[in-house]
């Protein structure tokens, strides 16, 4: 939104202050400034002057040869305007003056000279229209500067819209005018408007609400309007502030909505003489100003008149009842509508326009009678020949309750921690227009209808009044009674963090989120027997009563909701699950990490390789231990396979469990893909010690990996007692010990183990290192590995 000082400088007095300092501090005390533009600096030595004669260049179709008069004598101008006629008055940038920061000389054009150039509205910064030049009408003497009879010059700030998403009063520049009022402590002039009482006895405007989201509508009717262009000064303020001039009256409604925050529709009287506001029972097309035809449902509140569509409400006008060149006579519309159901509208039309914008906020309904006012003032003063040919018409079914809120002075002083005086309190809050009253330290305000819509509604709302004016800079920093000192993070929550890095950055999982229940429905969908564990008393369905035991169901369900999502994935989460009630009846309660694997490409033995893995690479960067895996006789769920799940401890110590589904679950969620699955306590985890670091200097020769196969189940092989064992048969040249893979067949069951070799002296080759693997054969035979040849 951008915002005209010279607009706020007819409201309050600013003279004497640097007014771009003033902006920059308006961010502590009201709202964030996003930029500020200066208008007008980059242009000067532009006067009035007047085409005298006109000849067309001989050797050009486009250009003319002019003599033009500045006031003191005649000049040579080349000009290229189509528009261009002899008696015309133009905005002439003379020899040695600057348009828009371009400076302008004698210069030779089609071989003639032009000593200046006439100028358009664009040219200048003033307008977007560049079709020809800028026709002066008003009578000023030539060779007047046209900064000194027009507000070209100007300081545009804009402000960040979302930072007044609760102050509807400032989407217009007298709110904006009557906080730079009171934070310089300058009065806030009162807005000139025209008295619309004289005209109660004139007719009313039929006006029938039919719909409970119109707070207020108000109308009236003009006759005998003549004028159709706005004043200049009028279309640069329009401009500056992001508006284009479009008829007089179209922009004496957007001045009205940029100057009160009040929006305001002005219709063709010869169509619209009577109003009503409500919903149709069925959708209909309906087009708009723009010229686009939009659907309109039932829920969408329209202006209608004698029930014929004619804007939609709160958002934009119909294109058959707008103002047209030949308009003399309006009938004119400033309502207030609910916000709620505006906002509704232009999100179902995708529609969003500047007076949608600030219905959405909840304007004060009591502008509605200030706008009108203000726009017939403006209007008799422009165009004084108007008659009002309608009484001031006033439905207000819904006016908002007075908000009064009572507090003192130790109430101000223990919120803000220093001492604000009293006559600071009562400067800042009868300033911002509240009424206020004291006795002794105590005070009673009542709240301004502009800001009791939405804004301030509770006494803490008055503090941030009052401080906000006061200054948060102005406030001493001071060391708190209790001093802060940074919370160091539990174990439990920084091994969590790490465990997320891991499996969202190694292995690309997608992190998920659920509730602590189990879902009995989606269990019974994949064959799982949900456990009757603790029961929620006030459970919301009866499929939701038991608290989970586990993580995996609930996991294994978003596989089956998500299995179109790709051929393969992964997804994780670290939850609560609850095993049972403690003595004192509490419920023992868990963090889990659980993790599921999907893939319509992979065997789910690598799958399963890959969980055994993300577990080893887990509890190694957290613990820096290697986890042990066991067969588990008996499933400790049902959901999982009765011959491949394993336990998974560190230090004799279960910490989880690793494993692929149950053949049946597994063909619930898909019968062609392949699924595994892990579990780890991390509550139990962040209880165990986690082993030095041990640090050895990396060697720069390259390690020779030899892979030897065992006949041997996997589940019988302890991998760091073969580290051991085999390390000690042969030294530090064996540098690590991997499995590799695992093979079931018809001739039994097999393992391959990598072994890598490293010298920090040179690189090694196999043939050498054919004594050093049949020594490593040798040793491990007795832990159960028959080497397979």
């Amino acid at each position: 939104m951008f915002l005209s000082m010279n607009w706020i400088g007819d409201f309050v007095d600013l003279s004497g202050l640097d007014k771009q300092a003033l902006i920059r501090n308006f961010t502590l005390s009201t709202a964030e400034v996003e930029d500020i533009i200066v208008k007008g600096a980059d242009t000067y030595g532009v006067i009035v002057a007047e085409i005298a004669s006109i000849e067309n260049h001989p050797s050009s179709k486009k250009l003319h040869l002019l003599k033009v008069n500045n006031g003191h004598e005649l000049i040579d101008i080349v000009c290229g305007a189509p528009n261009v006629r002899v008696g015309m008055r133009v905005a002439l940038a003379t020899d040695g003056g600057c348009v828009s920061g371009h400076e302008i000389r004698t210069a030779t054009v089609g071989g003639y000279e032009s000593h200046g150039m006439c100028c358009s509205m664009a040219e200048l910064g003033l307008s977007d229209d560049n079709s020809g030049l800028w026709e002066i009408t008003d009578d000023i003497p030539l060779g007047t500067d046209i900064k000194d009879v027009y507000p070209i010059d100007d300081i545009i700030f804009e402000v960040d819209n979302k930072s007044v998403t609760n102050r509807p009063d400032l989407w217009g520049h007298y709110g904006m005018a009557r906080e730079f009022a009171t934070i310089t402590n300058r009065p806030l002039k009162p807005v000139p408007v025209a008295n619309t009482d004289v005209y109660a006895d004139l007719p009313r405007v039929a006006v029938d609400l039919r719909t409970p989201s119109v707070l207020r509508y108000t109308a009236l009717k003009v006759d005998n309007i003549r004028r159709t262009v706005s004043p200049v000064a009028m279309q640069i303020r329009l401009y500056y502030c992001g508006s284009r001039a479009i008829n007089f009256l179209a922009d004496l409604t957007n001045y009205v909505m940029l100057e009160l925050g009040q929006p305001m529709h002005a219709f063709d009287n010869r169509k619209v003489d009577r109003v009503e506001v409500q919903t149709f029972d069925k959708p209909f097309t309906f087009r708009t100003l723009d010229g686009v035809d939009r659907t309109i449902d039932e829920q969408m509140m329209m202006i209608t008149s004698a029930d014929a569509p004619v804007a939609i409400a709160g958002v934009m006008g119909g294109d058959a009842s707008k103002i047209e060149d030949d308009t003399t006579s309006l009938l004119l519309e400033s309502a207030t509508f609910d916000g709620v159901s505006v906002r509704k509208t232009t999100t179902r039309l995708g529609l969003r326009t500047d007076a949608s914008m600030r219905y959405e906020k909840m304007l004060d309904p009591e502008l509605c009678r200030t706008a009108t006012e203000r726009l017939l003032y403006i209007l008799q003063q422009n165009d004084p020949d108007v008659r009002v040919v309608s009484a001031f018409t006033d439905c207000y079914p819904h006016p908002y309750a007075p908000i009064t809120l009572s507090f003192d002075k130790a109430y101000v002083d223990m919120y803000t921690g220093i001492d604000i005086t009293i006559p600071e309190i009562e400067r800042t809050l009868t300033g911002l227009g509240f009424a206020l009253t004291r006795e002794g330290d105590a005070f009673t305000v009542t709240v301004p209808t502009w800001r009791a819509t939405k804004d301030v509604t509770i006494k803490a709302d008055i503090i941030e009044e009052i401080t906000r004016i006061y200054g948060y800079d102005n406030f001493e920093i001071k060391t708190s009674t209790s001093p802060l000192r940074p919370i160091r993070k539990e174990v439990n929550k920084s091994q969590e963090d790490r465990m997320k890095d891991i499996l969202v950055g190694s292995y690309r999982l997608h992190e998920v989120h659920s509730y602590i229940w189990s879902d009995v429905q989606k269990n019974r969908e994949l064959g799982i027997e949900t456990p009757e564990s603790v029961r929620i008393i006030n459970a919301q369905t009866p499929d939701h009563q038991y608290l989970r035991v586990s993580m995996i169901p609930t996991l294994l369900s978003f596989v089956k909701e998500n299995r179109s999502f790709a051929d393969t994935f992964g997804i994780f989460e670290i939850g609560h699950v609850v095993e049972g009630l403690k003595e004192n009846g509490y419920c023992n309660e868990y963090k889990k990490l659980g993790a599921v694997l999907y893939s319509r490409s992979t065997t789910e033995e690598s799958l399963f390789d890959s969980v055994v893995c993300m577990v080893r690479e887990l509890i190694g960067d957290l613990l820096h231990k290697e986890p042990v895996f066991a067969r588990e006789e008996e499933p400790t769920y049902d959901f999982e396979h009765p011959a491949n799940a394993f336990t998974v401890s560190v230090d004799g110590v279960s910490i989880g469990h690793v494993s692929v589904p149950h053949p049946a679950v597994r063909d619930n969620i898909d019968r062609k893909a392949a699924i595994a699955f892990l579990e780890i306590n991390t509550t139990v985890c962040s209880t165990l010690t986690s082993d030095a670091l041990q640090y050895h200097e990396p060697s720069k020769f390259p390690a020779i990996d030899i892979d030897l196969t065992f006949r041997a189940k996997a589940e019988d092989v302890d991998l760091p007692l073969v580290r051991t064992t085999a390390r000690a048969a042969v030294g530090d040249t064996l540098d690590a010990v991997r499995l590799q893979d695992v093979y079931e067949g018809e001739d039994g069951t097999a393992l391959t183990l990598r072994f890598s070799f490293l010298s920090k002296e040179r690189t090694l080759t196999k043939q050498e290192l054919a004594p050093t693997t049949d020594r490593i054969v040798e040793v491990l035979a007795p832990l159960g590995l028959s080497y397979k040849i």
